[in-house]
């Protein structure tokens, strides 16, 4: 399948006439994301990760955690899940949004892995209880630091791997953050590399 990213933490897989997205958030082209698509995934209620308005009006079938699921015209989803969205066999994990601060209310985060191979975490470091052929890694968030990012991809242990979650990153610190993981993480036999915004990769 490919793997095209739409920013942030939005990207869109395609398999023949099958095409699913994950995350459509504010950060992220929205409109283009969803345009044609069969299918939607949320991880979690935050807006860099859901365009409420934009994912209501999407017609067709879409997945999210309960404490979202409403507003959007979903179904709900919980960790240890499993069924299909636009032909893709899905997966969930997790389900808990990482610590940002104790002061900050927890909510649900549902990871997605796609068809056995592709791992969207949301804005957890939930490692799979399966092995994992591409990662995608939450490269920067609030809630986490570089030595986090890093545990987790040396966890996950996967062939390759791509950022998410680099909206609030300016290129000074995307160099660096990413740097230590390809360097690091190559260490552990995972191949990093870079996606810009519009990029598509065969995963």
């Amino acid at each position: 399948m490919d793997l095209t990213k739409f920013g942030h933490s939005c990207v869109r897989l395609v398999d023949g006439d099958r095409t699913l997205v994950i995350d459509p958030g504010m950060f992220s082209d929205v409109r283009s994301a969803l345009d044609g698509a069969d299918a939607v995934l949320i991880t979690h209620e935050h807006p860099d990760h859901v365009d409420v308005d934009a994912v209501r009006g999407f017609g067709g079938p879409k997945w999210a955690p309960s404490s979202i699921a409403d507003r959007i015209g979903a179904e709900a989803v919980g960790a240890g899940q499993s069924f299909e969205a636009a032909g893709f066999a899905v997966e969930t994990f997790g389900g808990q949004h990482a610590v940002i601060h104790s002061s900050i209310p927890y909510v649900a985060n549902v990871g997605y892995l796609i068809d056995g191979r592709l791992y969207h975490p949301g804005d957890s470091f939930t490692v799979p209880q399966k092995p994992v052929e591409t990662l995608l890694v939450p490269i920067h968030a609030p809630w986490s630091k570089i030595g986090e990012v890093i545990d987790f991809v040396i966890a996950v242990r996967a062939g390759q791997a791509h950022q998410i979650h680099d909206g609030l990153l300016n290129q000074t610190g995307l160099d660096m953050v990413e740097g230590h993981v390809t360097r690091i993480g190559g260490q552990y036999g995972t191949r990093f590399a870079h996606l810009a915004v519009g990029d598509s990769v065969s995963v």
